[in-house]
């Protein structure tokens, strides 16, 4: 029988799965278990509030077995996400990854500083593109179009629910990520953010052209 792999909508039981992807593909896309004590921070900050406050913007790659192998996942509105990571995501993951109390001083402290300021992710030179997203893939799965087939199937989403544009904050030296949201049609935003990092938007009126 031949399996084929499908983009659909997010299910509870993926949870696990989209943990293990974003693990292995938070150090500039590589796997970020060889740089960090604990590298469950990364889901905690980057995947898991989004399926819980907003599973219906979150959609996977499925291997054709059931197994997720890719994700792409995000809000409509920043302003309101932030707000609501704060008031009951914050909530349920804060003691096991505190705060530090005074400047970060290994990599795992400063994504928990990270993990509580949510009000970061608004900025107002942002406003133009209220919604915002991530997108991650294993590394078997890259470069074979399924990235794409993601992306269109989040922006289409998006533009039907009546949002027009979309942002993301990319690490600035995963040059080959930075490759394919050009393919993707983004283009950087000028905005006071880390040197470490880039903003990238686009428009979501155009998403049945990817």
């Amino acid at each position: 029988m031949t399996v084929s792999p499908l983009i659909r909508p997010y299910r509870p039981e993926d949870r696990p799965a989209l943990d293990d992807i974003c693990i292995r593909t938070a150090h500039n896309g590589g796997d970020s278990r060889p740089f960090h004590r604990d590298p469950g921070i990364f889901p905690v900050v980057f995947a898991a509030p989004y399926v819980h406050l907003e599973p219906e913007l979150a959609f996977v790659l499925d291997d054709g077995r059931g197994r997720a192998v890719g994700y792409v996942l995000g809000t409509a509105d920043t302003p309101r996400f932030a707000e609501a990571f704060r008031a009951r995501w914050l909530p349920l993951v804060a003691d096991r990854h505190p705060e530090p109390s005074g400047p970060p001083g290994t990599p795992d402290e400063s994504m928990a500083r990270l993990l509580h300021h949510p009000e970061r992710m608004v900025v107002p030179e942002l406003a133009a593109y209220p919604a915002h997203l991530h997108i991650d893939l294993l590394p078997e799965w890259q470069g074979r179009g399924y990235g794409r087939e993601l992306m269109r199937t989040f922006l289409t989403a998006l533009r039907d629910g009546g949002v027009p544009s979309v942002h993301l904050v990319m690490v600035t030296a995963n040059r080959p990520a930075r490759a394919f949201y050009d393919r993707m049609g983004f283009h950087e935003i000028d905005a006071p953010l880390d040197d470490s990092v880039t903003c990238l938007g686009r428009t979501t009126l155009d998403a049945d052209r990817l």
